[in-house]
């Protein structure tokens, strides 16, 4: 079939903008998005900072000068909405998520969290974000994961010193990879979706574990015994506080672990699979990877 310069100026490459392009998800995504046949552009702060591969445009967003964000939003169809944890999460989403309708986005695909409805953050300000979005006039998707393998890095020196422990106790969690979110995120952004179409997906790994699971599995890498000290809430935060974490992080990281305590997080879903034609990758995979975070 031949193809006029008519009918080559009529098609229309889809244009992808992406906010936390740089975070754990939004960089695996972009790698997973560069050879398929959209425009992609990363939205960041710091442009001068960040690199992104050859062919990404790069905006500037100051997210406390709002017209910034629908300026850099103007011609994008699809608007991957992602945003590292911090205290201004809430508003900075909602802003961006009006700035996208302001500027005629016509599909938002959330990055969210999987959990119960709790007064615990983030899992809190993630609903609060998906409550807007959810009566918005734009399509949405909200990707809900499980518990990041990444979380387990924070670890990392206290197995090497044999300090590991935390409150989360005999619950279980589901823990996956944030590649295989970024490939989940990548079919969510490519998938045709109607005017108002609103979806939501549980992107889970193979199988949940409790602390002790990972411990004995760690023992087995490393080839000599390592422990998970069991700790109260409130032990485990002054251990933080301790150890240099401000009084916010130390909140997120006991909120997670009464979340981990209570099995919370321990949902195993068929969904990466059907989004993607492949079975998430297994912890034990992972902390094969990682390993020598762990020595």
């Amino acid at each position: 079939m031949t193809v006029s310069p008519s009918d080559l100026n009529a098609i229309h490459t889809p244009r992808i903008a992406m906010s936390g392009a740089t975070g754990r998800v939004g960089a695996h995504l972009i790698n997973d998005l560069i050879n398929d046949p959209v425009s992609l552009l990363a939205l960041t702060r710091n442009p001068a900072k960040t690199q992104f591969p050859s062919g990404v445009d790069v905006a500037s967003i100051d997210f406390d000068q709002t017209a910034t964000l629908r300026q850099a939003l103007e011609g994008v169809d699809t608007l991957f909405l992602a945003h590292g944890t911090s205290d201004r999460q809430v508003d900075n989403e909602i802003a961006l998520i009006d700035a996208a309708v302001l500027a005629g986005v016509t599909h938002i695909v959330k990055l969210s969290a999987m959990g119960p409805a709790t007064p615990l953050n983030p899992f809190a300000w993630h609903m609060r974000i998906e409550a807007h979005l959810a009566t918005q006039p734009v399509a949405s998707t909200v990707l809900r994961p499980s518990a990041f393998a990444d979380v387990l890095k924070r670890a990392g020196a206290q197995v090497a010193n044999g300090t590991w422990g935390g409150s989360a106790g005999n619950g279980t969690v589901n823990f996956i990879d944030t590649r295989d979110v970024a490939k989940a995120a990548r079919v969510a952004l490519l998938e045709e979706v109607s005017t108002r179409s609103q979806r939501a997906y549980h992107l889970t790994g193979l199988r949940a574990w409790t602390m002790q699971d990972i411990a004995q599995e760690l023992t087995h890498l490393l080839q000599r015994p390592v422990v998970y000290h069991q700790r109260s809430a409130a032990e485990q935060r002054a251990m933080l506080l301790s150890d240099g974490a401000s009084a916010l992080m130390a909140d997120l990281l006991t909120g997670m672990d009464l979340m981990y305590h209570e099995s919370a997080l321990s949902e195993i879903t068929l969904t990466v699979e059907q989004m993607t034609g492949k079975s998430p990758r297994d912890l034990s995979d992972w902390l094969i990877e990682n390993i020598s975070l762990f020595r």
